[in-house]
């Protein structure tokens, strides 16, 4: 069984699910947020450095370029499925360092409480997106089914 073609969905969605270039554009949409959010850090690298002060990273410079490699560089990895462990593993602790200082629910009272838990559980959502993603790149291919 291939990791694309599942048993249990319908075969429309399977057919889709088995083109050539899904895989690539799931995987692009999937880093897209860190991809533009690397270059954009890259481009506007004072911001990117104010935006770390501003959640208390310090060395907030440090911590920008951190950012801009790991967002640039680990969605590279997940697209082109090449280390895709270490990209989106790389790109999890980010969301998950993003996701405990960014959106400190337990800190908040009202509407500012449910804005940050609503966004906190998107992020750990995103976490098991990513997880989701290296365990299907370890899982064999259609191509590599066919010739087994």
């Amino acid at each position: 069984m291939s990791t694309t073609t599942g048993r249990y969905s319908p075969g429309w969605i399977r057919a889709l699910l088995a083109q050539p270039r899904v895989g690539a554009l799931v995987r692009l949409a999937l880093v897209s947020a860190f991809l533009i959010g690397g270059i954009n850090k890259a481009t506007h690298f004072d911001d990117a450095v104010a935006e770390q002060a501003h959640f208390g990273l310090q060395p907030a410079a440090l911590w920008a370029a951190l950012a801009v490699v790991v967002e640039i560089a680990g969605s590279l990895c997940v697209v082109f499925r090449r280390f895709t462990w270490l990209g989106a593993g790389s790109l999890g602790m980010l969301t998950l360092v993003a996701m405990l200082v960014a959106n400190d629910f337990w800190n908040q009272t009202g509407t500012a409480h449910f804005m940050a838990l609503n966004s906190f559980f998107e992020h750990l959502g995103l976490i098991a997106a990513l997880a989701l993603v290296t365990m299907l790149g370890d899982a064999p291919r259609a191509e590599e089914d066919r010739r087994a």
